[in-house]
């Protein structure tokens, strides 16, 4: 399936490796020029030439850090390096930023709290600000926000994610329906158990405290989802770039699980 997108020009946070390189990729692979953010400049790099090589649009790193204001300043301004030629004018956006730290909600202080509603929710919003007038002016646009299917069912060590990513979510359906006549959508992507970094690195804490291997903790983790499985950062992507598609025009303001049916509920 052709999913219209050759020649977009695409931001996409977070996006050195994990389910972030998975929609860079994705979209790549379908002609969209990308702009690609993360805060470590030699895994950033290291994506960015292997998406060149690979698909042959252009890619544009920014190594900064997206939930600052200077670092949406120089990931915005790098849209100028594409076919658009001015700040901010991106096709596509796909916000992401890693998950905030998990525990008991009494451990976590206010500076804490704030640190995640900047992160998983602020950073969001002020780059759909920054983006969206421009995209409804031409006519056309796509954000995919990457939260987490705690929004859906949340988890108890996860409360920090829980409450931001809940504010987004809640933010998004207002705004969503508003531009929907304009051409722009607005979804979330959240993402259950995949095979990142960021899940690899909760096995061996886990194993410590059970007196167990590490991977004994991934086999159980693994076994509790109906799929028996992890999801890969490439069945990600492929659903991102689905909803970036000239063919999900009719799909807007949606929270789309990806969890291996993980979640027991209907609705």
């Amino acid at each position: 399936m052709d999913l219209g997108l050759k020649g977009k020009a695409a931001l996409v946070c977070a996006s050195s490796k994990g389910l972030g390189r998975g929609c860079a990729a994705a979209l790549a692979a379908e002609g969209v020029d990308l702009v690609l953010v993360a805060r470590g400049r030699d895994a950033l790099d290291a994506t960015a030439q292997a998406l060149r090589e690979a698909t042959g649009v252009t890619v544009v790193a920014v190594a900064a850090d997206i939930t600052t204001d200077a670092g949406r300043a120089q990931a915005l301004d790098a849209a100028r390096d594409l076919r658009h030629g001015v700040a901010a004018a991106f096709d596509i956006v796909v916000t992401n930023a890693g998950g905030p730290p998990m525990g008991d909600f009494r451990e976590f202080d206010r500076a804490a709290w704030l640190e995640a509603v900047e992160a998983n929710m602020l950073t969001p919003i002020e780059l759909i600000k920054a983006t969206v007038d421009g995209m409804s002016a031409r006519g056309w646009g796509r954000i995919v926000n990457v939260t987490s299917s705690s929004v859906k069912s949340p988890i108890a060590t996860l409360s920090l994610s829980n409450g931001a990513r809940s504010g987004l979510t809640g933010f998004v359906a207002g705004v969503a329906r508003e531009i929907a006549g304009r051409g722009v959508t607005i979804n979330n992507l959240l993402p259950g158990a995949f095979a990142t970094d960021r899940l690899v690195s909760s096995f061996a804490p886990r194993a410590q405290r059970l007196g167990i291997s590490a991977d004994e903790v991934a086999r159980q983790r693994a076994a509790a989802i109906p799929a028996g499985r992890f999801g890969t950062p490439e069945e990600f992507g492929a659903a991102c770039a689905f909803l970036c598609s000239t063919q999900a025009a009719y799909i807007t303001g949606q929270n789309v699980l990806i969890d291996g049916g993980a979640y027991p509920g209907t609705f």
